[in-house]
């Protein structure tokens, strides 16, 4: 694909032209409707659509009376177009800001647990020390998170575990330790250690078998040849710990994601006689991709408000690792 391989400035702001019209066709629908939008004629929209084609040696587009739809062909390349010109927005704004202030928007992806206690927090500081940055949090599970790294959606994200991936650099924070958590109003006594051999005796309400920390949760327990007695399961972490409230059944839970409801008065915790009852934090950034100076410095801000709420005890860490 030759826009891959650009041979001189000229020909590289011709074909992101070019890939940009693609993707302004596919987003209207229309070549009559993309060329008001883009304002360029008609006749040359579609003679450049046409050269694309042409250049790439596959049909892109469907054409008829109803306007233009892309082929399997055209999708495959509206996705990765769509990225193309992400970056290349990038590198303008990387060379635009050098020797000024960080600005932008940054997408920054926090699986649910760590959303809980750490995104007002970070929210906040970039607010008060970024302030010309656009922060946008996006938050999910830990693997769609990192399939949106991989492919440009997101700038940086929280994830769990330090095994290596392709294209991925990943920082150890911290590890962040799983509790028993139940309801602050049962009159059942909860030891300060709680065996696991006792906690199959409670009910358990807990995420979704596909939840990487029912996983984890999963895999304590079936080393100890123990079966929890689980009631419910529910997606919703948020729901989870209301559950747990109410008195529906117990859980496990990072301890720093039930904080605030321990400081209430509403829910109580346990530690866990399990070493593996831990999940490694780790900061990850795409290494094919150059990242701006405003990704860095939320970056570095994201480590900073961290490292202050495990120093504080804010969250409750077993330690932490980013130095």
């Amino acid at each position: 694909m030759n826009f891959i391989y650009p041979l001189n400035y000229h020909q590289i702001l011709m074909e992101l032209r070019q890939i940009r019209f693609f993707v302004g066709v596919c987003e209207a629908g229309s070549l009559l409707k993309a060329a008001a939008q883009l304002h360029v004629a008609q006749p040359w929209l579609s003679q450049q659509m046409a050269q694309l084609e042409q250049e790439l040696g596959a049909q892109l587009l469907v054409r008829s009376n109803r306007g233009v739809t892309p082929t399997d062909a055209g999708k495959l390349f509206l996705e990765h177009a769509r990225i193309l010109l992400q970056d290349a927005a990038r590198a303008r704004q990387a060379v635009r800001e050098m020797d000024t202030e960080p600005k932008g928007e940054v997408a920054l992806g926090l699986p649910t647990t760590i959303a809980l206690i750490a995104d007002l927090p970070i929210l906040q500081a970039c607010r008060e020390q970024l302030p010309q940055i656009k922060l946008k949090v996006v938050e999910a599970y830990s693997g769609h998170l990192r399939e949106w790294l991989q492919t440009g959606r997101l700038d940086l994200a929280l994830l769990f575990g330090t095994a290596p991936e392709p294209g991925l650099s990943k920082t150890p924070l911290l590890d962040d330790r799983l509790g028993f958590v139940t309801s602050a109003t049962g009159r059942r006594k909860l030891p300060a250690v709680l065996r696991t051999a006792d906690a199959v005796r409670w009910p358990m309400v807990l995420p979704g078998k596909e939840h990487g920390l029912r996983r984890i949760i999963n895999e304590v327990f079936h080393a100890e040849l123990a079966s929890l007695d689980v009631v419910a399961e529910i997606e919703s972490l948020g729901s989870v710990k209301r559950a747990a409230e109410a008195g529906i059944g117990s859980t496990i839970l990072p301890l720093a994601a039930v904080t605030a409801e321990v400081a209430a008065g509403k829910l109580r915790t346990a530690l866990i006689d399990s070493p593996a009852m831990s999940r490694r934090v780790v900061c990850a950034v795409n290494t094919e991709r150059p990242i701006s100076s405003a990704a860095g410095a939320v970056n570095q801000l994201v480590r900073h408000v961290i490292k202050d709420m495990v120093t504080t005890g804010r969250w409750p860490a077993t330690s932490w690792l980013g130095g």
